[in-house]
C-alpha cells in the first residue's frame, strides 16, 4: 500500500480512564484518524487483538488488571501480533518501569498530558514503519550492506531489524552483548553497527573503543540506540568515537537520517 497515510490507520486505544480515553480519542479525529477500537482493561484488549490486528496499539501503562508492559510483551510473543507497532502514553517517569517497554520496540512513549504534535510525529513513524518511503536514503545501495545489530534484548534486536529490513537492508547478523560482537567482527566485514549502550559483559562504549583501536575496521561506522539519558556517559560514548547516537524509541526518520548521513561520509 505505497499511499498509505495517518488517516488510513486503525487504532486500538487501552485506557481504563473514560477521560482520558475521550482526550486520546479527540486527539486522534483531530488528525483526522476515524478507525478507533477502544478497551478498558488489558486483558480484553488482548483478546480482542486476537480478531482484530489494527496498524497501531497506543496503551497507557496502569490498567486495572495488568500494565501497559504486559500488553506489548504479550504482542511481541505472539506470532499474529508481534509486528503490529505499540505507543505507551504514560506520566511515568521511572527509567527501571519504562527501560522493557522500549526494550520491547515502541514507536513512542508519549507523557500524559501529550501535544497533539508529538502523537502526529508518533502515528507519521507508525506509517513509516509500516510502509517505509525510501526518501533520504534511496541512491544508497542498502541490498548490499552487512550490518551487525548488537544488543542484549532479542525484542529490541528484532525490533531494529525488522526496521532495517523495512527499509531495505538485508544482511544482517546479530549479537547479543559486546564480547560476542568482537568475535564476529574479528572474523567478518561490516558496513554499519548498530550497538546498544548497557549491556552485560562488554557495553556499546568498550565495544565502540574496541573496534575504533584494536580492530581491522576502525573506521566503520556505528550507531549507538540507546535510552541511556546520563550526559555525561553519552559524552564518553561520543569521545569513544560512535557516529550517531539514537534514542529508544526512535522514529524511522530519524534512522533514515542517521544512515544517510554515516554512510554517505
Amino acid at each position: 500500500m505505497n499511499d498509505l497515510t495517518i488517516t488510513d490507520l486503525s487504532v486500538c486505544v487501552v485506557e481504563p480512564s473514560h477521560t482520558q480515553l475521550k482526550i486520546i480519542e479527540s486527539r486522534l479525529k483531530e488528525l483526522d484518524v476515524k478507525n478507533i477500537t477502544a478497551f478498558s482493561t488489558g486483558i480484553e484488549a488482548i483478546e480482542g487483538l486476537e480478531d482484530y490486528q489494527p496498524d497501531l496499539v497506543i496503551s497507557s501503562m496502569y490498567l486495572p488488571d495488568i500494565t501497559g508492559t504486559d500488553i506489548v510483551l504479550s504482542m511481541r510473543d505472539n506470532d499474529k501480533l508481534q509486528d503490529i507497532p505499540f505507543m505507551l502514553i504514560s506520566s511515568e517517569t521511572s527509567w527501571d518501569i519504562l527501560e522493557p517497554v522500549r526494550q520491547a520496540g515502541v514507536i513512542a512513549i508519549l507523557p500524559k498530558p501529550f501535544a497533539t504534535q508529538d502523537l502526529k510525529r508518533a502515528l507519521y513513524s507508525t506509517v513509516d514503519y509500516i510502509n517505509p518511503d525510501p526518501g533520504a536514503i534511496a541512491d544508497l545501495e542498502l541490498e548490499e550492506l552487512s550490518v551487525l545489530v548488537v544488543d542484549d534484548s532479542p525484542l529490541a534486536r528484532k525490533f531494529i531489524k525488522n526496521v532495517l529490513k523495512n527499509i531495505g537492508i538485508e544482511k544482517i547478523t546479530e549479537a547479543r552483548d559486546g564480547t560476542e560482537a568482537i568475535k564476529l567482527i574479528d572474523k567478518e566485514f561490516y558496513d554499519l553497527i548498530l550497538t546498544d549502550y548497557n549491556m552485560p559483559k562488554m557495553d556499546g562504549e568498550k565495544l565502540t573503543h574496541y573496534v575504533r583501536e584494536n580492530s581491522s575496521q576502525s573506521a566503520v561506522p556505528i550507531i549507538m540506540v540507546t535510552s541511556e539519558g546520563d550526559e555525561k556517559r553519552l559524552a564518553a560514548v561520543k569521545q569513544a568515537g560512535v557516529s550517531g547516537i539514537c534514542d529508544k524509541p526512535f522514529e524511522i526518520e530519524s534512522v533514515k537520517t542517521l544512515l544517510k548521513n554515516v554512510l554517505a561520509e
